[in-house]
């Protein structure tokens, strides 16, 4: 018999990880297993918003847009180092036509028929105040912006004169995942990265589960309930789980983005829409770059590489050079990445209006249970896992009640809108860092990155040099608290300083994690 746990759950993306910090922290024994690293697949491949959806403004969906902003603000509260305010300009463009076939384009066509689908100024403006927060203040309301001869405006071409500014939150979102497992691992939760389930099946009133990690050796978990978080594979691990052939089909929508050289030189991001109602970020990403995203694109398999084509980086691209004065070209992408998720559709036919709302799959009509989940959003993520805990719970005698919402991430115990004193304080307490290091520290670590650079009064203390403050004792923080393995996971996902080390400095930080585990 393998080793005994009241939920396994399949996936360590946001939702596999969610689920497991609400389930650990209610008193269940969990294990986790990813094939990959935390937040490898489209979990960690978003456009990094934590947002409220304009989009459910156009759709007359007043409920979800309440929900999405008061879980916006949860989570600034929950993670203000990893989800930070973020003022989003909208530039108004008197010749773009609401999305087809929408709510509010049915509408508008009944009160305004000689608009011909155009979105009168007043009318954005009236709606846009929907979008203001909810509550205590955390985030200032919607303004209106003259953009003539003004730092949002300038980067824009003249044509621009009116906009609004709204706020919303930006994520690391791969360093959320990680943080959830985190909590959970603390709260006793067993997670396992680099481990393929090979089969899950149902024997008795309990789940065997078989994984195996890298070198082939096999382990065997004996549960009493399963999630199936796998995100693109949920369909494939359903239908496996339940012996049949694949009747889960869910559709499977690729996101791709691109990161090109800073676009604007000031800390806002732009919401921009197209002739034909989609819509583009372009959001400043790192020290010197801006991130553009995202695509929505019809993917065939899970089992095919999430690599977005040249068709959709040019679509991309050719997008935001409608808006910005300096064309945007491919070669000026410097980097870029795709995620690919699960998104049973809506009424419409089409992968660009994919309906995220998650779908929560109970199967507990013949034996123990197994909960698969579908689509989502990364800003519902928590709420997401409460209400799939919810439904399991009636599973266990003894539960705890839901509880994530008032209690921190690690790193996160800080007021809301702390972070700018907490890195003034490090770069006092430790003078060797200057301004961006301890900035770059306090928004990855929060009030951790104290324990991460624990007693050291200088920069030689804290071990060698990789390149872009990148050193050696973090490193070693990631792989020992963070279950970085490799240098993809440091540079990619638990940092983005992938977009500033040369090729020698990533040799040297591959030597060195292998030297470090191999030690282990």
């Amino acid at each position: 018999m393998g080793e005994s746990v009241d939920l396994f759950i399949i996936g360590g993306g946001i939702n596999g990880c969610g689920i497991a910090r609400d389930a650990a922290g209610r008193g269940l024994s969990v294990a986790l297993a990813e094939m990959g690293d935390l937040g490898s697949g489209a979990s960690g491949n978003t456009t990094k918003l934590v947002h409220g959806g304009l989009r459910y403004i156009e759709r007359l969906q007043f409920r979800r847009l309440r929900e999405a902003m008061a879980e916006r603000d949860i989570l600034l509260r929950m993670a203000p180092h990893a989800v930070r305010p973020l003022r989003v300009v909208l530039p108004y463009d008197p010749d773009l036509r609401l999305e087809a076939d929408t709510p509010a384009a049915r509408l508008l066509s009944v009160l305004l028929p000689w608009s011909g689908g155009r979105r009168p100024a007043w009318a954005i403006s009236l709606a846009l105040a929907l979008y203001g927060p909810r509550g205590p203040k955390l985030l200032p309301p919607k303004a209106d912006l003259d953009l003539r001869g003004t730092a949002e405006g300038l980067p824009l071409q003249e044509r621009f004169a009116q906009g609004w500014e709204v706020s919303d939150a930006v994520v690391d979102d791969a360093r959320l995942v990680m943080l959830n497992a985190r909590d959970a691992a603390q709260r006793g939760a067993r997670i396992l990265t680099r481990r393929l389930v090979t089969s899950a099946r149902r024997d008795g009133d309990h789940w065997a589960v078989v994984v195996e990690d890298l070198q082939g050796k096999q382990s065997e978990y004996i549960a009493r309930a399963l999630v199936n978080a796998a995100g693109p594979w949920a369909g494939k691990v359903q239908a496996s789980a339940e012996g049949v052939v694949e009747t889960v089909a869910p559709g499977l929508v690729r996101g791709s983005h691109a990161v090109v050289p800073a676009l604007f030189g000031h800390d806002k991001g732009y919401y921009l829409q197209a002739k034909d109602g989609r819509y583009i970020f372009a959001l400043p990403f790192g020290r010197n770059h801006t991130l553009i995203g995202t695509t929505y694109v019809a993917h065939p398999d899970a089992d095919a590489p999430a690599v977005g084509t040249k068709n959709e980086q040019g679509y991309m691209l050719e997008f935001v050079s409608r808006y910005f004065r300096r064309p945007v070209r491919a070669e000026d992408v410097v980097w870029s990445f795709t995620g690919v998720r699960s998104a049973p559709l809506d009424d419409a036919d089409s992968a660009t209006r994919a309906d995220r709302n998650c779908v929560l799959d109970m199967d507990d009509i013949d034996g123990p249970p197994m909960l698969s989940l579908y689509s989502g959003r990364l800003t519902m993520y928590r709420k997401q896992a409460e209400e799939a805990m919810d439904l399991l719970a009636p599973h266990f005698e003894t539960i705890l009640p839901a509880w994530t919402g008032t209690v921190p991430l690690p790193g996160g115990d800080m007021a809301a809108g702390g972070l700018g004193p907490l890195a003034v304080r490090l770069a006092t307490d430790y003078g060797f860092l200057g301004r961006e290091w301890a900035q770059r520290l306090v928004q990855a670590y929060g009030t951790e990155a104290r324990h991460m650079l624990g007693d050291a009064r200088s920069a030689e203390d804290l071990g060698r040099d990789f390149g872009a403050t990148l050193t050696e004792r973090e490193v070693v923080w990631m792989i020992e608290k963070e279950f970085a393995q490799t240098a993809e996971d440091v540079l990619w996902r638990r940092s983005k300083l992938g977009l500033e080390l040369e090729k020698h400095q990533v040799a040297a930080l591959e030597a060195f994690i292998a030297d470090h585990l191999r030690a282990e």
